[in-house]
């Protein structure tokens, strides 16, 4: 199921990237066209993280990093969601929500390495 959770993100991040390079380009200004790049390069980068968390959770089942992978999917929803609903045009107060989608990306790569730490 985590790697099909990973393989589905990753999936939908290469179509919002098009969709972003195909049919924003022309109706965006740079600020919106920034956020939508911003947004899609770290889904990629935590969609490729959540899929190495995922092979971890098979190779290694005691490390228990289930948490990890849940906190980096609620940053990707909250930190590219919010930017790419900016890039889209809705208000720009939806911007308030990003950085706990950051907050979410950053304590799952610190859980991580919790738990890594008591393994090893």
């Amino acid at each position: 199921m985590w790697i099909t959770i990973s393989a589905l993100n990753l999936a939908i991040a290469v179509m919002v990237g098009a969709f972003g390079a195909h049919g924003l380009k022309a109706r965006a200004s740079e600020i919106q066209l920034g956020w939508w790049q911003t947004a899609t390069d770290y889904f990629f980068y935590h969609a490729l993280g959540m899929l190495c968390i995922a092979i971890l959770m098979h190779v290694a089942p005691q490390l228990h990093i289930k948490r990890s992978f849940i906190f980096m999917q609620v940053g990707i929803v909250l930190f590219c969601g919010s930017l790419y609903v900016m890039a889209l045009g809705l208000p720009r107060g939806l911007g308030a929500i990003t950085p706990i989608g950051g907050a979410f990306m950053i304590a799952a790569w610190l859980d991580l390495a919790w738990k890594a730490r008591k393994v090893v």
